[in-house]
């Protein structure tokens, strides 16, 4: 059984929405390619203001997956925070390979995804914080 036919419900067929933010395109399609061929549907952003105009327009967004090192205003850490006052039941999902301060510069509740990532890893991130919250 795949990650997402483990977490979709019967009574929900709407696929789970995913925002994807990085401003690597190679690094934003292969996760896209990855969450979307279990199911989940991706909304692509190349950094962190695209992104909040994406969680505004889709509120039904349940996991943001971001990049810390972005160009614009914010990064990674910034936008996890403000995703998460703004939209408190989003899940929050920051990845990063640089040795920065990592998990203990999240909010409360949000992952951290050392990169470089294997696929796996990030499907069982996502499935395990959507069971969480469920």
């Amino acid at each position: 059984m795949s990650c997402a036919g483990a977490i979709l419900s019967p009574s929900d067929p709407e696929p789970i929405v995913i925002a994807v933010v990085d401003d690597e395109l190679l690094v934003r399609m292969i996760a896209e390619e990855v969450l979307t061929d279990e199911g989940y549907h991706v909304l692509e952003a190349g950094d962190a203001d695209e992104a909040l105009r994406i969680l505004e327009a889709r509120p039904d967004t349940r996991v943001l997956f971001t990049d810390v090192t972005m160009p614009g205003s914010l990064n990674g850490y910034a936008l996890a925070e403000i995703a998460r006052r703004r939209w408190p039941r989003l899940l929050v999902i920051v990845a990063s390979g640089d040795a920065g301060p990592g998990a203990s510069a999240l909010p409360a509740g949000a992952r951290y995804l050392q990169k470089p990532y294997a696929p796996s890893e990030l499907l069982r991130l996502v499935q395990d914080m959507l069971i969480a919250a469920a």
